[in-house]
């Protein structure tokens, strides 16, 4: 009875994985799987019990991040994310109070990185980080 217990189980976390996405759920499904094999071969809960837990540990620590890369593929960051260590031109002088950089094509409002920097018309810059929509920027020191 205990094997068929594990085994409805195993079945219903591996189909709710549907729902979710994340392969925890699958994870665990196939631990229930093979804690029912384990439960008929031995008819002993404990054991069930500890081969679920130990087939799940093992496959949410090394199955379950392979699978995640594998199907998932790279974190791909946002167009924010992505702006940033990005280069830009200066349009109009740049301190820490604004200006006006050239990022991609388009013209967004900047500050400078350095609070003490004061960057001219025309300097390349690099963007640290955005924040909202200004871009915050950094001109290597001349």
């Amino acid at each position: 009875m205990a094997a068929l217990i594990w085994l409805i189980g195993g079945i219903v976390l591996v189909a709710a994985e549907i729902l979710s996405g994340d392969f925890f759920l699958l994870m665990l499904g196939i631990g229930a799987l093979v804690a029912a094999f384990a439960e008929l071969l031995f008819s002993n809960t404990l054991i069930s019990l500890g081969v679920f837990a130990l087939a799940s540990i093992g496959l949410v620590t090394f199955a379950r991040p392979w699978l995640k890369a594998r199907f998932h593929g790279a974190l791909v960051p946002d167009n924010v994310q992505a702006l940033i260590g990005g280069k830009a031109t200066v349009v109009s002088t740049v301190d820490d109070a604004g200006g006006q950089v050239k990022l991609n094509g388009e013209v967004w409002s900047a500050r400078a990185f350095d609070e003490k920097q004061v960057i001219e018309p025309g300097t390349a810059v690099t963007v640290m980080e955005i924040a909202g929509a200004t871009a915050i920027v950094w001109a290597e020191p001349a």
